[in-house]
């Protein structure tokens, strides 16, 4: 009987948030133009897309938390003499920004972002990190209630692969609808 209780309690409780617009839930995607930071190789970035789902928590009027669940494809590529060399990495990334508006349009944002490897197209030799930590900064423009579109660039903390000096470095661009 308790847990009948607590059931109907917890679901009036996200009924009663979702209704008074506190949590908004929608879909991404876009564009990424990536690369690898190194202070040893000179690489080329490559475009690659990224798509997922993203939710909005009001805190305040002006404060919001935005937690994101992402499929995020990124890398490089690597010329020397002989032939190119194309990594492409495919990451489940979840990325948890704190939103400040500036208006009822205009927004900056800026969090963590955590990133998990789940594929991986790579032409050389490596020894991939299969997790990778990020911040993330950028802006958003609400379109209107549900359309907004959000520029972004996430620069990576831990190195790409084990033994290499890389980073991951993406700039993204997005558009995403709130149901």
């Amino acid at each position: 009987m308790k847990n009948v209780i607590y059931s109907l309690g917890l679901i009036l409780f996200v009924f009663n948030f979702s209704n008074a617009q506190l949590i908004k839930i929608g879909i991404k995607a876009g564009g990424n133009y990536s690369n690898f930071e190194s202070s040893t190789f000179q690489t080329k970035a490559i475009a690659s897309y990224h798509l997922g789902l993203v939710s909005e928590i009001k805190l305040s009027k002006a404060l919001s938390l935005q937690p994101e669940f992402l499929y995020s494809t990124q890398g490089a590529s690597y010329k020397n003499l002989v032939q190119e060399y194309k990594s492409e990495l495919g990451y489940m990334s979840v990325p948890i920004l704190a939103k400040l508006y500036l208006g009822k349009v205009l927004s900056i944002e800026a969090g963590p972002q955590f990133s998990y490897l789940l594929s991986k197209k790579v032409d050389a030799s490596t020894n991939i990190n299969e997790f990778d930590f990020a911040m993330a900064s950028g802006l958003g423009i609400k379109l209107t209630e549900n359309i907004f579109l959000q520029g972004r660039y996430t620069f990576g903390i831990t190195k790409v692969d084990k033994n290499l000096d890389f980073k991951n470095a993406v700039g993204q661009l997005s558009v995403g609808y709130f149901f």
